[in-house]
């Protein structure tokens, strides 16, 4: 069905916005997609594009709806793997199964093909059969060593049904598999594989745990205090006499930190440290006052 220009062009920008968002504010594409329908519920792309965001926010029923209309208006089956996935979202994996058995799967392609395959699997473990779930992904394109644009997928479902049936061992291999196929990291299989050998990642970035590092030196240790130290009279006058002044001129000193002692180090690096014998100038700082200072901390400038 053709539109006039100006609404086509409205129609295409919300499909746009659909395709942009789909994978990472489903919500939002979701939204786009209904103001698409509203403008053009008669073209196919309309109806799949609105199937397929109904689809990722969860909204199975309206999604098969969408899709079953799509269907009606191409005549081609290459949604009916979505479809049967629609149904087990509904809480129909019966029914999901018997679409695996249909015509139309052989009108599919390769990929279409494997991905009912998916679909049937995970119907089988949704009514309880996970050792037939394991039979159903059996197939040439498990045991082809060729990577394809769904040879991960196929090998991760592989391999999270046979850890479902208790066979850990060959499930950390078929994890394995599917991370060396998984090129555009569409699955976490190396999360699955680090957690079957027990390795916990951390978030170096993790904000919280920055600060904490901050707050709490390592091994329980109160981080040391450094404090200003009163001038006494006497010390007063001792550094005035090696300075050669009474302080009245704003005579340039050099400042030169100690070392840092018992204070923690942080995960972060020390950005903010004086450097040892680094010169600071004081616009009207007297020597004494200079002097009498103790040792720099992390992080702090003198003006």
């Amino acid at each position: 069905m053709s539109l006039p220009k100006t609404l086509a062009v409205d129609v295409a920008r919300n499909l746009v916005m659909v395709a942009k968002l789909l994978d990472e504010e489903p919500e939002q594409a979701y939204e786009y997609s209904r103001i698409a329908l509203r403008l053009a519920s008669r073209v196919a792309s309309v109806r799949e594009a609105a199937g397929f965001a109904a689809y990722g926010v969860g909204k199975y029923a309206e999604a098969l709806a969408e899709f079953r209309a799509a269907r009606r208006m191409t005549g081609s089956a290459e949604l009916w793997p979505v479809m049967a996935d629609c149904e087990r979202g509904m809480g129909r994996p019966e029914r999901a199964l018997a679409m695996a058995g249909e015509p139309e799967v052989q009108r599919l392609d390769k990929a279409g093909q494997v991905e009912m395959r998916l679909v049937a699997a995970g119907a089988r473990r949704d009514m309880g059969q996970p050792d037939a779930a394991v039979v159903t992904l059996q197939s040439p394109e498990l045991a082809s060593h060729s990577v394809q644009p769904w040879t991960a997928r196929l090998r991760y479902a592989y391999a999270d049904a046979l850890l479902a049936i208790g066979r850990e061992t060959e499930a950390r291999e078929w994890f394995a598999r599917a991370l060396e196929a998984d090129q555009g990291g569409t699955t976490d299989a190396s999360d699955r594989l680090a957690e079957l050998d027990g390795v916990e990642f951390v978030d170096a970035f993790d904000p919280d745990a920055e600060q904490a590092d901050e707050v709490e030196p390592a091994g329980g240790a109160e981080p040391e205090t450094v404090a200003e130290v009163p001038v006494s009279g006497t010390e007063s006058a001792a550094s005035g006499a090696d300075a050669g002044r009474d302080g009245e001129s704003g005579a340039e000193s050099e400042v030169v930190p100690g070392d840092r002692g018992g204070e923690p180090q942080g995960t972060r690096g020390d950005v903010g440290d004086v450097q040892a014998g680094q010169e600071v100038r004081g616009d009207q700082e007297a020597p004494e006052a200079a002097e009498s200072r103790g040792p720099a901390r992390d992080g702090e400038r003198e003006d």
